[in-house]
């Protein structure tokens, strides 16, 4: 008696995913994920929330890509060192998504650019999102 997994005799053994393969992230087809617009309204939110001090990037880290979770972390950073300097607490300022622009240039992948905009300034946002595993993934972030 074996216990071993027998191969599937209807897929070819070129095509079977290996132990990398299996394991590494799955890209996902945009028919099989949410309605991007939604999404990128509320991460967005969620980032200036974490540039505003009144967030914590681990709380986005699930829908970051690992360069984008370090490149907010080390812009978040730098601006609680500016209030600090300016001796300004981290404050809640309500963020009204003025305009969300939608492209997919390819299955799976969109790219949006958004405008938002607080008491006191009003900021642009581009990113690309990813289907991985199921979700919408943030793989590329512009702030300016």
């Amino acid at each position: 008696m074996s216990f071993a997994a027998e191969p599937d005799p209807g897929r070819p053994r070129s095509s079977r995913p290996r132990g990398e393969e299996f394991f590494a992230r799955q890209k996902t087809s945009t028919a099989q994920l949410p309605p991007p617009e939604v999404f990128v309204r509320n991460i967005v939110r969620g980032i200036l929330e974490v540039l505003a001090g009144v967030r914590e990037v681990e709380q986005l880290a699930r829908w970051l890509s690992e360069e984008v979770y370090r490149s907010l972390v080390t812009r978040a950073n730098l601006a609680a060192r500016a209030r600090s300097a300016r001796r300004v607490p981290a404050r809640r300022d309500v963020h009204e998504i003025r305009s969300v622009h939608i492209s997919s240039p390819a299955d799976g992948v969109i790219e949006a650019t958004v405008t938002a905009s607080a008491r006191t300034r009003t900021r642009a946002i581009a990113l690309r999102l990813e289907g991985m595993d199921g979700r919408w993934r943030v793989t590329a972030l512009g702030l300016l």
